[in-house]
């Protein structure tokens, strides 16, 4: 048996300016953080001349035979494309599972392809590095799979920390945010996450957004221009040992946000977001692309059980989380066997 796991992230100013359509023409920032909510990957063996993946948030499964061509489509496509460019084995099955619900904003589909990288490097003997997981992550995401996404959460997985990350048609650049181990830990007090009860697909909210940007309509990318601005900001706060601004920062992503596309927010949401305001808490977003999932809020200590409860009675349940600094990794790996390439592999 072979497990690894990355981590899930919350994007804590940037996000969207990580999309291409963006960053090739003004360049893209992003502050992120990983959490301790993680994908797992499951690899283990047997006799059979099948491939099988499983995956317990889809509550789906996928079982191939190495005697025809595989079918990289439909469900699980993600993995399957993994699988294929490592090569085919047989007797291999997968089972993918996260701690968190999928769409939800906090990363989850690329944390997926970056935990399943680093497994499958670890299995065939491939030495990789963090920066080289995340490339074929966005490769296999948005090259391969034509995802309409960006690259901050596969960087973020791989990595992990908290870190400064910046795009650019030259590449990407990890800058890790050293803190003190006493700011951390207050800047990790004031942070909160509430689950709204939604999931939702991210492609059509990212899609609107890649369209626009691609268009140069000029309130789209003038709300990337701001939202860039404050990624930097905190970045160069954070730095400078100051956490008070990102209360601030996270209102005014917020509302730049807004302008990105349709769905990001509806009535609910802002009447979530507004009560939570109401009861003390400065500043917050919904995580991702929008839409649901989780309310992230920076709230001082002394609000924070009034914010719970106004939250609590809308329906909305907090998730306690930390601050992780690991990335992807292997956790457990008792293969005594090398998996064994099929005859013909689709790599």
């Amino acid at each position: 048996m072979l497990i690894a796991r990355a981590p899930l992230r919350l994007s804590l100013a940037g996000g969207g300016t990580d999309l291409e359509a963006y960053y090739a023409k003004y360049g893209g920032a992003v502050v992120s953080t990983s959490i301790d909510k993680y994908f797992y990957v499951i690899l283990t063996f047997n006799d059979s001349n099948h491939i099988q993946v499983s995956s317990s948030d889809y509550r789906t499964f996928y079982r191939h035979s190495l005697e025809g061509a595989p079918a990289w489509d439909g469900d699980l496509n993600l993995p399957k494309v993994i699988i294929d460019h490592f090569g085919v084995w047989t007797g291999l099955s997968v089972f993918l599972a996260s701690q968190v619900p999928p769409g939800t904003g906090l990363g989850s589909s690329s944390t997926v392809a970056v935990a399943l990288i680093k497994a499958m490097s670890v299995l065939r003997n491939v030495r990789m590095n963090r920066q080289e997981i995340a490339d074929l992550a966005c490769q296999v995401e948005i090259e391969k799979l034509k995802m309409p996404i960006g690259k901050q959460d596969q960087y973020a997985a791989s990595f992990g920390g908290l870190n400064f990350i910046q795009f650019s048609p030259d590449g990407v650049v990890v800058e890790p945010l050293s803190l003190s181990d006493e700011l951390q830990a207050e800047l990790e007090s004031r942070l909160m996450l509430f689950f709204t009860g939604r999931s939702r697909d991210s492609a059509e909210i990212l899609g609107e957004q890649k369209r626009s940007s691609e268009r140069n309509r000029a309130g789209v990318i003038d709300a990337l221009h701001v939202i860039k601005s404050l990624a930097i900001a905190l970045r160069n706060d954070l730095l400078r040992g100051e956490i008070d601004s990102l209360g601030d920062y996270l209102h005014q992503s917020w509302v730049a946000k807004r302008q990105l596309a349709a769905g990001i927010t509806d009535p609910w949401i802002d009447q979530w977001y507004q009560a939570a305001r109401d009861a003390g808490a400065k500043g917050g977003k919904i995580a991702g692309a929008g839409g649901g999932g989780f309310l992230l809020l920076y709230c001082e200590r002394q609000f924070q059980e009034q914010v719970t409860e106004a939250l609590r009675g809308q329906g909305l349940h907090r998730m306690d989380f930390r601050f992780e600094t690991g990335g992807a990794m292997v956790i457990v790996n008792t293969l005594l066997r090398k998996a064994r390439p099929a005859a013909v592999t689709h790599a």
